[in-house]
């Protein structure tokens, strides 16, 4: 059963409450990942973006992190056992990661899902997990990050390469507070 909550057309930008049943979909879907790969560890499947914190409104899309050793050979690897449970390689370019999506339908319309696979406990892997947890024990924070999320949205529907550049100052900003620890 695909969750009735998820799902954004290509460059839209939309916020939606948070929704409980978001942890759940995650753990469904980290499942079905573990049955897909079961050479993945547990561990290196993490439920990571907004939907992945508490009491903030989030895209509608469930982002998954999967954390592997060899990036290029393993997301060759697991291609296809993606595509079995109905993700897709994306032509996205960025440094260390590779995105899959999952589609509402065969239309390939409306995505509810990505994975977001990259090396195992390197920087990147853990400024995501960084964010999602210091988000989910800083209520402040929280807030902060809903504002610029809705500072963006109030003017805008559409553009997620502009929406992710709005934010991506804050997000350093919390990427930084883990590197003085």
């Amino acid at each position: 059963m695909k969750h009735p909550s998820l799902g954004l057309a290509r460059n839209e930008v939309r916020l939606v409450p948070h929704h409980p049943g978001w942890a759940e979909e995650f753990q469904r879907m980290r499942q079905r990942i573990h049955t897909a790969i079961p050479q993945l560890e547990e561990q290196s499947i993490q439920h990571i973006g907004s939907t992945a914190i508490q009491d903030i409104q989030s895209k509608p899309i469930l982002d998954i992190a999967i954390g592997v050793i060899q990036l290029e050979t393993e997301a060759s690897e697991y291609e296809a056992a993606l595509r079995s449970i109905g993700f897709y390689r994306l032509k996205v370019e960025r440094p260390d990661e590779i995105v899959f999506a999952r589609f509402r339908d065969s239309s390939f319309e409306i995505k509810t899902h990505f994975i977001h696979m990259l090396p195992y406990d390197s920087e990147h892997w853990r400024d995501m997990l960084f964010f999602r947890d210091y988000m989910n024990t800083h209520a402040a924070a929280r807030q902060e990050y809903e504002a610029v999320k809705k500072a963006f949205t109030g003017q805008n529907a559409e553009g997620i390469q502009e929406y992710t550049a709005h934010k991506e100052a804050y997000i350093q900003h919390i990427f930084q507070l883990r590197n003085a620890e």
